[in-house]
C-alpha cells in the first residue's frame, strides 16, 4: 500500500477506504451523497474556523466520493432518479454553493494578505536612493 506519509493528523475527518459500488442502487446513491454532504459540510466550517485545516486532504477526500458517485450513477438517467435522490442532490447542490463561498473568500484572504506582504516587501527594498522622485523625472 502507497505512503500516506502526505497527510497530516489534522485531517477534516477520519480516513475510509475507497468502497467500490458493486450496484446502483438508489440507496447505495443516498448513501455516497450523504457521504458527500458530510464532508462538504466538515470542509466549510473548517474552511471558516481551523486556521491549521488541510484544504488538499479535503479536496482528496472529495474527489474519492465523486470517484464513488459517478460509479454509481453509471448509466442512469436522471428520470430515474426516486424523488428522495432528487432532494438529496438540490440538498447537496446547496452545500456545495455555500462551500463555493467559503472557499472563493478564503482565497479572497489569501490573496490580499499576500499582496499586503509584496508591498511591505518593496516598500523595505526602496530606500529612495535611486528612484526617480530623486532625480525629478517624476511629476
Amino acid at each position: 500500500m502507497s505512503d500516506l506519509s502526505e497527510y497530516r493528523p489534522n485531517l477534516p475527518a477520519k480516513a475510509e477506504p475507497i468502497e467500490l459500488v458493486q450496484s446502483t442502487q438508489p440507496g447505495n446513491i443516498g448513501a455516497i451523497i450523504s457521504r458527500i454532504e458530510e464532508a462538504v459540510e466538515e470542509e466549510t466550517a473548517s474552511i471558516r474556523t481551523d486556521i491549521r485545516f488541510d484544504i488538499k486532504a479535503s479536496n482528496a477526500r472529495k474527489s474519492r466520493y465523486l470517484y464513488e458517485l459517478t460509479r454509481a450513477t453509471k448509466g442512469l438517467v436522471e428520470g430515474d432518479f426516486p424523488g428522495d435522490l432528487k432532494v438529496g442532490v438540490e440538498r447537496l447542490r446547496d452545500k456545495l454553493a455555500a462551500n463555493e463561498r467559503a472557499i472563493l473568500a478564503h482565497l479572497s484572504a489569501v490573496s490580499e494578505v499576500a499582496n499586503l506582504l509584496k508591498d511591505a516587501i518593496q516598500r523595505s527594498e526602496t530606500d529612495g536612493t535611486y528612484s526617480a522622485n530623486e532625480f525629478g523625472w517624476a511629476r
